[in-house]
């Protein structure tokens, strides 16, 4: 019961708060079609991320975890007229299906979408001497979250925002004797926004048509 009051009180929201477009649902039915996961955002969720880098004024922003591209099309809409996303997802199949998409939206010039596991795809951002980042998404493979956060802090400057998604894990991440991947991964990266000086955060819990779960999110102070 929990479950499904929550979902209709997200559909709730995202009708009557119009957070539903021919761009956006044209995203979520052919990353169905394409038979990828159902782990996108929430549509309020995905509001929120656009109001974020909005606020922040994000002129460069950097997710890693495309999928099909449903929450990068959120975020590029918060993009100024010379801004620019890079996007970074592992499943050749999924950055398919994110190009279609984003190309549909009409930010196919705007966004590059890396193809490969995310930690070679950041190897070469650094390479070719990146410029910092104003707004980092993370939103991949959990067990490597605190690599993907000690990375966004080296390429992000003072008042860069970071956001990581699905820290709560349906309350999982309290249990410091776990052995799940994905809850060691959290749990680290939680302990370096806790212990690095150069961050100031917070992490929230959630609840919605996505379940339990909750985000961590951390501005670059030094």
């Amino acid at each position: 019961m929990p479950e499904q009051l929550w979902t209709e009180v997200d559909t709730y929201f995202t009708d009557r708060l119009s957070l539903a477009d021919e761009a956006l649902t044209g995203a979520l039915a052919a990353s169905e079609e394409a038979g990828l996961p159902g782990i996108n955002v929430a549509p309020n969720q995905g509001k929120l991320l656009q109001l974020l880098a909005e606020i922040q004024g994000a002129r460069r922003i950097l997710e890693i975890g495309t999928l099909g591209g449903y929450s990068t099309i959120w975020l590029a809409r918060a993009l100024p007229a010379d801004g620019s996303l890079i996007t970074l997802e592992y499943a050749p199949e999924h950055a398919a299906v994110a190009r279609a998409n984003l190309d549909r939206a009409g930010f196919a010039e705007r966004v590059d979408i890396r193809v490969g596991p995310a930690l070679d795809s950041l190897a070469r951002l650094a390479e070719e001497g990146t410029e910092p980042f104003d707004f980092v998404f993370i939103d991949a493979d959990k067990v490597n979250n605190p690599n993907y956060l000690a990375w966004a802090l080296d390429h992000t400057r003072p008042g860069s925002v970071v956001v990581v998604d699905n820290v709560v894990r349906s309350g999982a991440v309290k249990d410091a004797e776990s052995t799940d991947p994905a809850i060691v991964g959290t749990r680290a990266a939680l302990d370096l926004l806790a212990a690095e000086p150069r961050l100031s955060g917070t992490a929230v819990q959630t609840v919605g048509s996505k379940g339990y779960d909750g985000f961590a999110l951390a501005r670059v102070i030094s």
